[in-house]
């Protein structure tokens, strides 16, 4: 089974939907990701992005706010952020936008001598309170219409965060996005619990890395891009290639294609 479909990051040399989808189409692409954490996508400007996909042909998916914490200890924080992930449900069914992409915030820690206290972990109770609360509200809301795959930042090796994923994995509404060099520069520590949960696996970040130097173009690490993209494959993932310049894609999009990856 191929990659579902391959689609580009939100680049700041494209300001908004119009010239995001120009490009996506010009490579060959199927979707552009929105950023949520840019001021062009505070609002939607349904008629634009309707414009955009009519005109080019392609869709796009979301990417949340990377600071949306649905579990902060203030209420109202939390309510915000929760509000904010309800009305983006919301018109992300309006649009028949499939998927939506989310980090999982590990909150505040203490570094104490010789550790991190977690204040997710130390009050765990709490926090896994509230995240039931925020699946319930968004399976209300999605009624099975779209996936919100969750992706890891280096942190998927937590215990506690192991937990709230396992809870999330348990509603149909969630799944994973696996962002390879997220992975690579955190020593592989979140690659154990893609493996095993290979069957929730929706949605990959596809970019290349030296070290701790994420979002290289492929072919120019050391990651081992074949074994990644087979996986993507297997499972029928829609894939990103997240690049964070036009050069950048372009160069990329080559090597797909040089590599026959990509028709």
């Amino acid at each position: 089974m191929p990659i579902r479909e391959w689609g580009i990051p939100t680049l700041l040399e494209t300001p908004g939907p119009m010239e995001a989808a120009a490009l996506c189409k010009r490579l060959g692409f199927s979707f552009v990701e929105l950023n949520m954490n840019l001021p062009q996508y505070q609002r939607w400007e349904f008629s634009a992005l309707r414009e955009a996909e009519e005109r080019y042909g392609v869709f796009f998916t979301i990417h949340l706010d990377e600071k949306m914490d649905l579990c902060d200890f203030n209420p109202r924080i939390a309510q915000a952020y929760l509000d904010t992930l309800l009305e983006t449900i919301t018109m992300a069914r309006k649009l028949h936008i499939p998927v939506l992409n989310m980090h999982l915030s590990e909150g505040v820690h203490f570094t104490l001598p010789g550790k991190k206290v977690y204040l997710y972990d130390m009050y765990h109770g709490q926090f896994l309170g509230r995240l039931r609360e925020a699946i319930s509200r968004c399976e209300g809301v999605a009624e099975g219409e779209l996936t919100i795959c969750v992706e890891n930042t280096g942190n998927f090796g937590l215990p506690f965060l192991q937990e709230a994923l396992s809870l999330l994995l348990e509603s149909p509404l969630f799944g994973l996005t696996f962002d390879i060099g997220h992975d690579h520069s955190a020593g592989g520590v979140d690659k154990p619990f893609f493996l095993a949960h290979q069957e929730k696996l929706r949605h990959f970040h596809i970019h290349d890395a030296l070290g701790g130097k994420n979002h290289l173009p492929l072919g120019t690490g050391e990651i081992d891009l074949p074994w990644h993209l087979a996986l993507a494959s297997e499972r029928g993932c829609r894939a990103v290639l997240e690049v964070k310049t036009i050069q950048a894609l372009v160069k990329s999009a080559g090597w797909l294609k040089q590599c026959g990856l990509v028709i």
